[in-house]
């Protein structure tokens, strides 16, 4: 596990207000949760704002988090949503003028809460805003220029919306936004115009945490699969994005790969869901393309699990399958702190974490190729000395480059340059 480093001395604790604009189970929550518990409260008031309670709200609950929680209803999480509730897939199917008016309402109910996020960040006498993901920024970054507290931008999005592209990058480069920190070389092309601010500073996870477990069999006591199943198996949001058609894809092609012995112990697993303002609901999707590929038992999609730790515990192999630029995804993060090989294909930050042929299977991803991942499933399925090599090599990579406890200090440090220090 590589040290955390010494901080310099602080004329005073700092105030910073933190901004997370998702409710809902997710990785940059859980970032900010791993941030926050390992930050030196000795040196910092840790004040965070979510949208509602939930998930999010009540990890930082815990003792020891977040000396502060702030709900700001009026953080919007879709434009659609209902004023007082978070969206359902339900929502989605109301009438035209219904969304149209749910929209122009949100439109307000922005502007209301971003003024009130700013009167916060000046009453409260914060001395620097966290912002915790895409929305977040849009909204430090105002409120910096409005109050002339500095931000810094947590960015975990490798994208932006054309129309709003133009604000996008006024801001990044406007003087309030301070610092920008990047969790993957994939994320910092958004900046171009401002590379002075940019500071790659990949996500981590807590590597002591995720050493720690049962040896309990809870996926074969779950299916009913048998004790020696070898269990190839993925967690994450079920998205259209995230490849999870290509994963069922590459399982019917592994089958044929295999001998007769294999084939009998080989399972396939995915743990998610489709959040509700998606639609339509992917997850039921891929159950029926499972079902469409006669794979009912072989490939199961059950489900969100709370705490998918002792499942991925259990995983042989990993396969982390998105086919877009994937920032630098927490469950490969997970997958390794767990001591599993990874498949992965080359998008967005994945080569940041998988190397090919040390701790996993680095594809071709431009387009995905579901054969060259079937090919590589088949490999880890019939050689359980290279699963045991490279899962070890993955474990050593989390506690080496992708501990939580040295990524936290490196962020609190950075609130500390940009308020006390100069900036670039």
């Amino acid at each position: 596990m590589a040290p955390t480093e010494a901080l310099p001395e602080l004329p005073r604790p700092l105030r910073v207000l933190f901004i997370n604009d998702t409710s809902r189970n997710g990785g940059p929550g859980r970032t900010l949760y791993y941030i926050l518990k390992f930050a030196d409260a000795s040196r910092m008031h840790k004040s965070v704002v979510v949208p509602r309670a939930g998930v999010v709200s009540e990890l930082l609950s815990e003792p020891g988090i977040a000396d502060e929680i702030h709900l700001e209803p009026d953080l919007v999480e879709n434009i659609v949503e209902p004023w007082d509730r978070a969206i359902e897939r339900e929502d989605f199917e109301v009438a035209g003028a219904r969304k149209l008016m749910r929209a122009s309402g949100n439109v307000f109910r922005g502007g209301r809460g971003f003024f009130r996020l700013a009167k916060l960040a000046r009453e409260g006498r914060y001395d620097a805003i966290f912002c915790n993901g895409t929305t977040a920024c849009f909204a430090g970054g105002g409120i910096s220029a409005m109050t002339g507290i500095p931000s810094l931008w947590h960015c975990f999005y490798t994208s932006v919306g054309a129309p709003i592209r133009p604000l996008h990058s006024a801001l990044a480069k406007s003087e309030g936004v301070a610092s920008i920190c990047c969790v993957s070389r994939a994320t910092t092309v958004l900046y171009p115009h401002c590379p002075e601010k940019v500071k790659l500073t990949h996500d981590a996870i807590d590597v002591v945490e995720y050493a720690a477990g049962t040896t309990e069999r809870k996926i074969r006591a779950e299916f009913g699969w048998p004790e020696d199943a070898i269990v190839v198996g993925s967690q994450g949001r079920i998205l259209p994005k995230k490849g999870y058609v290509e994963f069922v894809r590459a399982a019917k092609l592994v089958l044929p790969m295999l001998d007769d012995e294999l084939r009998r112990r080989v399972r396939f697993v995915a743990f998610g869901d489709t959040p509700q303002d998606v639609v339509p609901d992917h997850l039921e999707e891929c159950r029926a393309l499972v079902r469409e590929l006669g794979l009912e038992n072989t490939f199961v999609f059950p489900g969100f699990r709370s705490d998918v730790k002792p499942y991925v515990r259990e995983f042989d192999v990993s396969v982390v399958p998105s086919i877009y630029e994937d920032p630098l995804p927490r469950a490969v993060l997970e997958a390794m702190a767990l001591g599993k090989p990874v498949c992965v294909f080359d998008v967005g930050g994945m080569g940041e974490m998988v190397e090919d042929g040390v701790n996993g299977a680095l594809l071709p991803g431009r387009p995905a190729d579901v054969n060259a991942l079937a090919h590589a499933i088949a490999r880890y399925v019939r050689d359980p000395e290279l699963r045991a090599k490279h899962g070890a090599a993955s474990r050593h990579r989390a506690e080496t480059e992708f501990d939580s406890r040295p990524h936290a200090a490196r962020l609190q440090r950075e609130l500390e340059r940009i308020v006390f220090g100069p900036r670039p």
